[in-house]
């Protein structure tokens, strides 16, 4: 396809009004397209997004590459992806800490969780489970709150950052079970996922993938998971609903880029996500990660967004969780 050459003048002063008929005429993909996760490598969304992207390249035709920009409760990550060009070469692997956490627990974001996106498709939604280092002999969850109740000044868990889903995990379990600990921040869910390990901490509120390897290897005990059922891959663990304690969190987690793309390349996307997990190899992670495939059309996503916001507003509150 032969495109025309526009100068630099022109493009310096036409870009805005060029830009947005400029994207929906050209073929989509021309470059390689980067996911954006707030997390750094090793916890479910880097995991999920790297099978996503590397099924991706393969069905587009054009390399599909993952950036991960930790920190801050992926506000940084948010907010690059929010001031991006809209053609679609950059987008964001979110879940529910960027979009329904965030945006209640600080008073002060650089960009607007609900209306400074471009929603594209759901893709999963994936349980927690608690875990507690062997050294703290609390083998279930009974006896950890036995443990907090006798110790508290001892008894600390980790999270993978402040405002993160595990950081509200960790807090609504306090609230539920009446308890006191320390709240341990982590710079992501690896470091967070060792901690458990070495005996840093207590417990923790971890992603599938890590506490599922740690605990079939022996090295961590598993307590609980955080769904209204049992999870597949490790089927023994019970639910918190099932020892009597009311706390059910899923995560949620999805394909966003920023506000104002063309119609029809988030159209292509939404179309790349629903054939993506439907593939043996997305299918393979998703099972390995304790998830569910979750394809939705951007309404879908976005009435599930807006409800998840108002839920997780109220146990930002509840846990008294707040960021700046």
């Amino acid at each position: 396809m032969k495109i025309a050459t526009i100068s630099l003048a022109c493009s310096l002063l036409c870009a805005t009004s060029l830009a947005p008929a400029s994207a929906q005429t050209q073929p989509y993909p021309v470059r390689p397209v980067t996911i954006v996760t707030g997390f750094p490598p090793g916890g479910i969304s880097d995991v999920l997004a790297r099978a996503l992207a590397a099924r991706l390249s393969v069905q587009m035709g054009q390399s599909v590459i993952v950036e991960n920009r930790p920190g801050a409760g992926t506000t940084i990550a948010s907010a690059y992806v929010a001031k991006a060009a809209p053609d679609g070469y950059t987008l964001l692997f979110q879940d529910m800490t960027t979009h329904a956490i965030n945006a209640e627990a600080y008073k002060r974001l650089p960009f607007d969780a609900l209306n400074d996106f471009s929603l594209i498709s759901l893709v999963a939604s994936t349980p927690l489970m608690m875990v507690s280092s062997l050294g703290s002999k609390a083998g279930d969850v009974k006896s950890l709150v036995e443990l907090a109740k006798k110790k508290q000044s001892q008894v600390s868990y980790a999270s993978s950052g402040n405002g993160t889903i595990m950081h509200l995990a960790g807090e609504s379990f306090k609230q539920a079970m009446g308890i006191d600990s320390l709240h341990v921040p982590y710079k992501g869910g690896a470091p967070s996922v060792q901690a458990v390990v070495a005996g840093e901490v207590t417990y923790s509120f971890l992603s599938m993938p890590p506490a599922v390897a740690q605990a079939k290897a022996g090295k961590i005990h598993a307590l609980a998971v955080t769904t209204a059922k049992r999870v597949a891959a490790m089927p023994d663990v019970p639910t918190f609903k099932e020892q009597g304690i009311p706390l059910e969190i899923v995560l949620y987690s999805g394909l966003i880029g920023p506000k104002g793309m063309p119609p029809a390349v988030v159209s292509r996307l939404n179309e790349e996500v629903r054939k993506a997990l439907e593939s043996p190899e997305m299918k393979q992670t998703l099972a390995n990660a304790g998830a569910d495939a979750l394809a939705s059309t951007p309404a879908e996503f976005d009435r599930l967004l807006k409800s998840q916001a108002t839920a997780m507003a109220q146990a930002v509150k509840l846990a008294n969780v707040t960021l700046d």
